[in-house]
């Protein structure tokens, strides 16, 4: 029996889900009127599909639901919703294998193949998500590219693992030198910290996977 939870406080949008759910076979069925009662049934039955638009629900923004997804690694969560923008929908679909993506103005027989996934707990991406992502990743490698040779190899090396002592030690560099480039770096991908270049290099294809330690 697979329990759902649809957190949705918009009338129309919570009768045609609740419609569609009761559809499948084998399903229970809760509603969440806020965040309070969404993390009470999610303690009492974790591994649920939760149906929901954060952005209409009491979850104050993107942040905050991470934090309830990582509570929570034995739910799906079903992301239902026209208000999610690249960066929430990326950070969502790299950071965690159990979010899946539906925009709300997605035809119905879309909305029983996201539902059929999910309830064999795999990943669902409508097609207009999935476009949004490689465009976006395609903007970042277009972008990775603004990196000189040198640059690339130092943010290479960083997001392997490596100090930046070593990969000055490596390169015959002064400390100094390396954290100049890492400066440099950072401006030109637009990103504040170390994570945030290294899953940019992650996502621009300048890492493998196996190389990736974050």
């Amino acid at each position: 029996m697979q329990n759902f939870i649809l957190a949705d406080q918009q009338e129309l949008t919570a009768f045609a889900l609740t419609t569609l759910i009761r559809e499948q076979e084998g399903v229970t069925l809760h509603q969440a009127e806020n965040k309070e009662q969404l993390m009470n049934q999610l303690q009492q039955k974790e591994e649920s599909v939760v149906v929901i638009d954060y952005t209409l629900f009491d979850i104050q923004d993107e942040e905050q639901l991470m934090i309830i997804i990582s509570r929570f690694p034995q739910a799906h969560w079903l992301m239902v919703s026209d208000d999610l923008t690249p960066q929430v929908m990326r950070k969502l679909v790299y950071s965690t294998r159990n979010v899946s993506i539906i925009f709300k103005d997605s035809p119905l027989n879309l909305y029983r193949h996201a539902l059929s996934y999910v309830m064999r707990d795999e990943r669902y991406l409508c097609q207009r998500a999935t476009e949004v992502l490689l465009c976006q990743q395609s903007e970042e490698v277009k972008q990775s590219k603004v990196l000189t040779q040198t640059e690339t190899e130092i943010l290479r090396g960083v997001a392997q693992g490596k100090t930046t002592k070593e990969i000055a030690s490596e390169r015959y560099s002064s400390i100094h030198t390396i954290n100049t480039h890492k400066k440099n770096i950072f401006r030109k991908l637009q990103v504040n910290t170390a994570h945030e270049a290294i899953k940019f290099a992650f996502r621009a294809g300048l890492v493998d996977p196996s190389e990736f330690y974050i």
